[in-house]
């Protein structure tokens, strides 16, 4: 019998394992990784193709794959093959499991205040250029 994936045992046991958790944590520890996960997520079930990933990201391929293949390693997107294309998808089940795993004692066991759960909005951060900085003129 093979081994269950993450979203397998998360089924079976209600619950995942500190090293899953460990490992889908590391995955998303890294910019880029993390980019592409969201906008796997933004783009939801219909999930996006690798060309699109590396326009929208501006990523070369060989980097793109490189990060894709740490995603799925980790069980945080899946991959369909429609003919010759490939389309990743954000694990929705993972990503609510490991959310379920770090809220789960949330405020004690308590009834949490709604504020105290609701995520924060924040500002969008502004664009990074790619550009070297203009030097600062010295006036004497």
């Amino acid at each position: 019998m093979p081994p269950l994936t993450m979203s397998q045992h998360f089924h079976i046991y209600e619950n995942m394992e500190s090293k899953q958790i460990i490992v889908a944590l590391e995955a998303l520890a890294q910019e880029n990784r993390l980019g592409i996960f969201r906008a796997l997520v933004q783009a939801g079930p219909p999930g996006l193709t690798p060309s699109r990933l590396s326009d929208d990201l501006d990523l070369a391929p060989p980097t793109l794959s490189f990060h894709l293949a740490q995603l799925r390693h980790a069980g945080l997107i899946t991959v369909t093959r429609t003919g010759r294309s490939l389309n990743y998808v954000a694990a929705y089940e993972t990503m609510n499991a490991v959310i379920a795993f770090l809220t789960e004692n949330c405020c004690a066991g308590a009834s949490c205040a709604p504020a105290a759960c609701t995520p924060a909005k924040t500002a969008k951060p502004k664009e990074r250029s790619h550009e070297t900085p203009a030097r600062s003129r010295r006036r004497a």
